[in-house]
């Protein structure tokens, strides 16, 4: 449900797999993609230089904040939601950069997955749910397309 005019973000983005794929597809989208390894937000500053998209930005994000420099109509995070430490605060924090109707959507490896992190790593989408009710959003639509991967859209929550 991506948009032409849309701004989104790509946290925790790596070498820019879906941040390039989305600038490709919507070029009057302002794409952010932002990661907290400093090689890596180098790397997708040369990579949006080199593929010459001009709508997608690099942004040194910090563990505990994204550093998000405009509010988002769509946040994804993808393979990522595991590795945040003190989910709560940090989500709550994110939501400032949510548009009043923005989503942040979560995708991350099914606990049963044979491939991806760990098996204590992962989340169960249960966890993710209520960890993500407590920091005030509230769960918009529910993906089962992935065969390896769950995919969670949130809202902001009215009751915030």
């Amino acid at each position: 449900q991506l948009k032409p005019g849309m701004t989104v973000a790509d946290i925790g983005a790596g070498t820019g797999y879906f941040a390039s794929r989305i600038a490709n597809m919507l070029p009057r989208a302002t794409v952010y993609a932002a990661d907290v390894e400093t090689a890596m937000v180098r790397h997708l500053a040369e990579r949006a230089k080199r593929e010459k998209l001009a709508n997608l930005q690099a942004v040194q994000a910090k563990a505990d904040n994204a550093r998000l420099p405009a509010k988002m109509d769509v946040i994804l995070l993808v393979d990522v939601y595991h590795h945040i430490d003190d989910r709560q605060r940090y989500f709550r924090k994110l939501g400032a950069s949510l548009k009043v109707d923005g989503r942040l959507a979560v995708i991350d490896f099914r606990l049963d997955s044979p491939e991806g992190p760990p098996k204590e790593a992962r989340i169960a989408p249960e966890r993710v749910k209520a960890e993500l009710a407590k920091a005030g959003y509230e769960l918009a639509q529910e993906y089962q397309f992935l065969p390896r991967q769950y995919f969670l859209v949130f809202r902001r929550s009215e009751k915030r």
